[in-house]
């Protein structure tokens, strides 16, 4: 049976009655139509599923009141809401095709995003929290499963990286799931959408997602390097026109606290549940456009690679190279991240 559309008599005496509702495809958190009102279109969202709906609710429209502030616009427009039922109403937005080079200007649209907040902002969404020393240890144990030796100052070096993480400044409106499928490009530019997963931090740890090949995302992607040296300069550009400074924080350590992460080889409904790093020895599963151990043989060449000149991080380099050799040597028929979204 299908859902009923939400729209009670607070939505109706501000916005008028929807007609022709659609329900749309959309994750098991949500319920999605679109309607018509007024003559125009618009998206009627409701979050369901699981005692966290309403902080969910909450989240998304308070980072899509924080996003209103650009101009030009980087989500649609919140229309009306019911926290009664966890409801929003937002401007409709028609997606055309990405073109091939589409991160270039998503990194832009991103950097616009998260330029509309700053410090004045504290405490208006959650901080972002980044990777723990329960990733590093269960990152460690991996390395030993697989059968490599970790070099002596990997462990001492990771634990500062994720006390470096922790600590990065940055008051930036991180969208939380910044993935393919939630930016629309429109004729007027690209929106984000689906803030439920929205917070306060750096962010580069978003802009992280190009060169990790999207770490929360079902479309996990891989461009090629010319490619991810122009996204990086529009969204550093992006940032400099939108507040005047260079973005602080470091990519390498960005990228580097995403390989840590063994939730972010699962979608967000199986995370939290286990040590899938562990899993990932005993069983590959697919995951949209790539395979977990796709994924970690793609981060641990990034990372082993970013991590190359930092005397700081020259464990971690070494142990990169070797656990990605060994990943390879032991599942040959791997194939690297697809180049293109789909």
């Amino acid at each position: 049976m299908s859902p009923r559309l939400p729209f009670g008599e607070t939505l109706r005496a501000e916005l008028g009655s929807p007609r022709q509702a659609h329900l749309l495809e959309s994750s098991p958190r949500s319920h999605v139509w679109r309607v018509e009102l007024g003559g125009a279109r618009a998206v009627v969202k409701q979050a369901v599923e699981g005692p966290d709906a309403a902080e969910r609710h909450d989240r998304e429209v308070a980072a899509l009141r924080l996003a209103a502030r650009a101009d030009p616009a980087v989500a649609p427009a919140l229309l009306g809401t019911d926290p009664v039922e966890r409801v929003l109403v937002l401007e409709h937005m028609d997606h055309h095709r990405p073109p091939g080079d589409w991160i270039v200007g998503y990194a832009t649209t991103l950097a616009r995003l998260h330029a509309t907040t700053g410090p004045e902002d504290a405490g208006s969404l959650p901080a972002w929290s980044g990777p723990g020393h329960h990733d590093v240890a269960a990152f460690l144990r991996l390395a030993e499963t697989l059968g490599v030796s970790v070099p002596s100052p990997a462990p001492a070096q990771l634990d500062d990286l994720v006390h470096r993480l922790g600590e990065a400044p940055g008051h930036a409106l991180l969208h939380g799931d910044p993935c393919p499928g939630n930016d629309l490009h429109t004729a007027d530019g690209i929106r984000f959408i689906d803030f439920e997963q929205a917070s306060l931090g750096n962010g580069l740890m978003e802009l992280a997602y190009l060169r990790i090949g999207f770490p929360t995302c079902w479309c996990a992607t891989a461009a090629p390097e010319p490619l991810l040296a122009r996204a990086e300069d529009a969204y550093r550009s992006g940032w400099r026109t939108a507040t005047g400074t260079d973005p602080r924080g470091d990519l390498t350590d960005a990228c580097a606290g995403w390989l840590l992460r063994g939730d972010a080889l699962v979608p967000r409904a199986e995370r939290g549940t286990t040590d899938h790093l562990a899993r990932v020895t005993h069983r590959d599963w697919a995951w949209g456009t790539a395979t977990a151990r796709q994924r970690l043989a793609h981060r641990l060449g990034v990372v082993g690679r970013m991590t190359a000149a930092r005397a700081d991080l020259s464990g971690l380099s070494r142990l990169c190279a070797d656990m990605r050799r060994r990943v390879l040597a032991r599942w040959p028929k791997l194939t690297p991240l697809p180049s293109h979204r789909p």
